[in-house]
């Protein structure tokens, strides 16, 4: 069994690539079945950053299949994707999941969000009934490494995010935020973290629009916010000083003809906006605008930069880390190729040890315990070891010295036994 890792994340595409081939969540259940007919252990991570899908199969074209079957779903032609595309193979791919969970592989190294969509893409592989044993444990293991890290090291000790930078930018265009309004558009977790720090500067106001307005509602009261729907952020775009946006819609949100007349209303006061979402929830457009400052997931990798001093050392030893854990994921992999055979010597063992059983209780019958046991222990032992000593002294007397040398490191033997 194989495991391979085929997609595009930060570091390998720009924004414009990843966005046409991210997984909406409405199509995720379809992708998932679609992907069966190549591989019948996958999972998907479709994030603003990455689009990944994890495999486990036995055939080599395999990962040949799976990537023009990517091209494919997503009505890219394979000549405009495969520049942007990476894919890793047995210990780099166990290397990359591991590295991805932890955080390590993040445009913002060390953030703790990416394990949970890990998570969640495992949880949407299994209800689709698209995973299987390999993936599974290679996801558990390394759910379990991402802790370690995380426990063991510092790498989370300081607030570095995607939202964090965001708000520290935003903190540029307007060095104090107590008289600015913040129009957050989605309700995810990270708008959840966004309206977290805008809080920590104690932002003048925060409205949140989401499609869900109950959802809007949770996330706007924790910070004592207005809740609106999508429908109504051109009635209250003309308000936000600051606009930032993560959601999950297919198209953009907002176009160039809302912010121009946002910004007449505004008397061309500046706006300062993030669009962290992939695909794009703000026309490109509108960064052509006089008095918009628009910002895309990209864009924040300077601002991001400057808080990572702390967590590099972390790093290192996170990776050190990964490298053991790989190693050990590695190990039983290759146990798995031959469980069957460790199987059949256990059942072999076990059905000498019922016999032998059996015999000695119908003995019960008739004769002394002592004599029992003494029968028990002679034959367990000489039909337990008849076909190994057979193997060795054929060994010893064709010469098969390194037969015998494996059968003394199999059987625990020393030159004093």
């Amino acid at each position: 069994m194989s495991i391979f890792v085929v997609g595009v994340n930060h570091k390998s595409a720009p924004v414009a690539i990843r966005e046409q081939v991210a997984f909406s969540p409405e199509r995720l259940v379809e992708a998932l079945h679609s992907a069966k007919l190549i591989t019948q252990e996958h999972l998907i991570l479709s994030t603003c950053n990455r689009t990944e899908v994890y495999a486990a199969g036995h055939e080599p074209q395999q990962i040949e299949q799976l990537i023009a079957w990517l091209a494919r779903f997503h009505n890219i032609s394979l000549s405009k994707l495969q520049p942007y595309l990476f894919v890793y193979q047995e210990e780099q791919a166990v290397q990359h999941a591991m590295r991805v969970a932890c955080g390590l592989d993040s445009l913002v190294l060390g953030e703790p969000q990416i394990l949970g969509q890990l998570k969640t893409a495992l949880q949407q592989a299994s209800q689709a009934q698209a995973t299987g044993h390999q993936l599974t444990h290679l996801m558990q293991q390394a759910f379990n490494t991402a802790k370690k890290v995380r426990t063991q090291t510092r790498i989370g000790a300081n607030p570095v995010s995607v939202a964090f930078a965001a708000v520290s930018l935003s903190k540029q265009i307007f060095s104090h935020l107590e008289q600015q309004t913040a129009l957050l558009v989605g309700a995810g977790e990270t708008i959840e973290l966004v309206g977290r720090h805008l809080n920590a500067h104690h932002i003048g106001q925060i409205i949140v629009a989401n499609r869900n307005l109950e959802r809007a509602r949770k996330v706007a009261d924790l910070y004592h916010g207005i809740a609106i729907g999508l429908p109504e952020i051109a009635d209250y775009l003309a308000k936000a000083d600051i606009l930032i946006s993560s959601t999950a819609a297919p198209l953009p949100i907002i176009g160039k003809g809302m912010v121009e007349s946002a910004l007449k209303l505004r008397k061309h006061r500046p706006m300062f906006m993030v669009d962290i979402a992939v695909p794009r929830d703000i026309e490109p457009e509108v960064g052509h605008l006089d008095d918009v400052y628009l910002y895309t997931v990209d864009d924040l990798q300077s601002v991001i930069e400057e808080n990572l001093q702390s967590r590099r050392a972390a790093a290192e030893q996170a990776e050190t880390m990964v490298l053991d854990e790989v190693q050990g994921f590695m190990g039983w992999l290759r146990a798995q190729e031959h469980r069957d055979t460790i199987r059949q010597f256990r059942q072999h063992n076990e059905a000498i040890r019922d016999e032998v059983l059996a015999r000695a209780h119908k003995m019960l019958q008739n004769k002394n315990p002592s004599e029992v046991l003494e029968f028990l222990a002679n034959t367990l032992t000489n039909k337990l070891t008849h076909a190994p000593i057979q193997s060795m002294n054929h060994a010893a007397q064709t010469g098969n010295d390194v037969l015998l040398a494996h059968a003394k490191t199999l059987f625990n033997l020393t030159d004093e036994s």
